[in-house]
């Protein structure tokens, strides 16, 4: 086995390789350094190099940098709001090259403010002021950041819920500043118990959607409208975190799921949710509200840390109008989601009879919304199911696709769900499909 001092200079390698079209020397030589430093530890450790020749080796890594990392995949997993998937698919809109009006108030010739551009449609749709920030999570945090820093706030137990990637609703509140007041218990909170942690020292009551789980059974907690009450009466805000954000009703589809504007009508003083859940947006979190509380929250310091840029509010702006149309079909997710089977069906059995292959079949199960919001709540739908000998295999085949295909295997058969593939999809899907039941043929 060869030692770390049999490895050749990085000048050495570079002679090997030559020019490489369009990548600069520069480029060439960090990652051959980076490869000699690689093999080189490898072989301290006594362990047996790569068998691919450094300079082969360092081709593929050149390769790999300028080739696009993020890529377009075809979801065909069925969860419509899925995370790791990037949630809702975006609604078509050609990004503004060159300069924008993003700060800049073309009629009067004068500074503007970048959230004028959705502060408009906001209102339209909320009837109450808004603005935006970048995520969910970043609306939580300023909101408590700015009404109840060193104060106290009031939230059942029963809400103290963990979100994406292992963030916590207190870890949140402790890093805004604002000290937790639980109240209730995990599956019982009364009203009762808000009004008897009430002190000089609360600065908001917080109620939280519980978004990614669902309690049962012998459940309890006030409405809206007794918080909303406790508030007047006491002077003190109350604050929604809804998570999800649906603008429309959900229960035409069969869901189940707080609506922005009823909550607002409820009599609370401020909402927050995302625009790239049941909005069917972009990531963003957007706060709405009583215009005081507003107003001082996008005056906190911290709301320029959390600001979106152009590209965001170009893809909101569009999804808004869509939404102010009540053009829901032009929402991607929200398409998908009132997709009635019949439909889907109808789909999955003209691809099958172009697959032309005893393989498959089409068969009714159902779909999860996902992506933190509607737990256990799932739709109907058709899927095309790949019955192979090795479903793991003929699913890693469907990844390497030149546009990847996300499936899911399922009681050891692969299942193409056809409510998170766009129609425009359907001539790669089935490319993806003939090659990989191709593959498996070798």
């Amino acid at each position: 086995m060869p030692s770390a001092r049999d490895l050749p200079s990085v000048d050495e390698v570079l002679r090997t390789i030559g020019i490489i079209d369009g990548v600069p020397r520069r480029l060439i030589a960090n990652e051959i350094r980076r490869v000699l430093a690689e093999r080189r530890e490898v072989l301290q450790k006594g362990e047996e190099p790569d068998s691919l020749p450094i300079q082969e080796q360092v081709r593929l890594r050149i390769r790999a940098l300028l080739e696009p990392s993020l890529r377009r995949v075809i979801n065909a997993t069925g969860v419509v709001l899925h995370t790791n998937l990037g949630r809702a698919p975006l609604p078509e809109f050609q990004p503004l090259t060159g300069y924008t009006n993003l700060e800049y108030d073309i009629e009067s010739g004068k500074r503007g403010k970048r959230d004028s551009h959705i502060a408009r449609l906001l209102e339209a749709l909320l009837k109450r002021p808004g603005i935006v920030v970048n995520n969910n999570a970043a609306a939580v945090y300023l909101v408590l950041r700015e009404l109840a820093k060193g104060g106290e706030v009031i939230v059942s137990r029963g809400e103290l819920i963990e979100i994406g990637d292992g963030f916590r609703i207190p870890d949140i509140m402790l890093e805004s500043g604002a000290l937790l007041r639980e109240v209730g218990t995990t599956n019982r909170t009364r009203i009762e118990d808000y009004e008897q942690a009430m002190s000089e020292r609360t600065r908001l009551i917080l109620r939280v959607h519980r978004s990614n789980f669902h309690l049962s059974g012998f459940t309890e907690r006030p409405s809206l409208q007794q918080l909303a009450q406790l508030g007047r009466k006491s002077g003190i805000p109350v604050y929604e975190d809804l998570g999800s954000g649906c603008l429309t009703d959900p229960r035409r589809a069969g869901i189940e799921e707080p609506v922005v504007g009823e909550s607002l009508k409820a009599g609370v003083n401020l909402v927050s949710f995302s625009g790239d859940k049941l909005l069917g947006g972009p990531q963003a979190g957007i706060i709405a509200g009583d215009g005081a509380l507003v107003a001082r929250i996008r005056r906190n310091p911290m709301y320029r840390a959390f600001r979106v840029d152009k590209l965001i509010l170009q893809s909101l702006e569009t999804t808004l109008h869509f939404a102010l149309q009540e053009d829901w079909g032009r929402i991607p997710a929200l398409r998908m989601i009132m997709t009635p089977v019949s439909e889907l069906r109808a789909r999955a059995e003209r691809l099958c009879a172009q697959l032309e292959s005893s393989i498959y079949c089409v068969r009714e199960t159902a779909s999860l919304i996902g992506g933190g919001s509607t737990p256990e709540q799932t739709l109907p739908t058709c899927v095309i199911e790949a019955k192979v000998p090795n479903a793991a295999q003929f699913e890693r085949h469907l990844r390497a696709a030149s546009t990847p295909v996300i499936a899911r295997v399922e009681q050891g058969a692969v299942r193409i769900d056809l409510r998170t593939v766009l129609e425009e999809e359907e001539t790669e899907l089935v490319a993806a499909l003939k090659g990989a039941e191709a593959c498996l043929e070798r």
